[in-house]
């Protein structure tokens, strides 16, 4: 069994910079892909970012390519985001999602029903 918990999200201003954090109680982040979604008030929920199981490759949605950074420690069962250059329309609650199944060493998926446990989320909020 498999528990995830995000912390790191916030309040900031345009073009402030946050580190979202996500903890897993298992062995996912030694063997399985993982993620960062969100989803905004009354939104789809929608993919941000993603990294296989050895962090050898990554995955990013064009609207935070070149502001967003995904990383993962094994050792230390946590998967970071690093955002920088938030913008309002960034305003969402972010989850982190692991993948049971492994699919190879660089499989990264954008898709949600690919991931089998999910966090509760954490709050990152962007004024203008």
């Amino acid at each position: 069994q498999v528990q995830l918990v995000e912390s790191g999200g916030g309040l900031v201003q345009a073009g402030g910079s946050l580190r979202l954090s996500c903890a897993a109680s298992g062995r996912i982040f030694s063997s399985h892909a993982m993620g960062w979604f969100r989803q905004a008030p009354g939104k789809e929920r929608e993919f941000v970012a993603a990294i296989s199981w050895n962090g050898g490759a990554t995955n990013y949605a064009d609207s935070v390519k070149a502001r967003f950074t995904i990383s993962r420690d094994n050792a230390k069962q946590m998967l970071y985001l690093q955002m920088n250059s938030l913008k309002p329309e960034d305003t969402a609650v972010y989850y982190c999602a692991a993948e049971v199944e492994y699919d190879g060493p660089y499989y990264a998926p954008a898709y949600a029903d690919r991931y089998d446990y999910w966090g509760q989320g954490t709050q990152v909020t962007v004024s203008s």
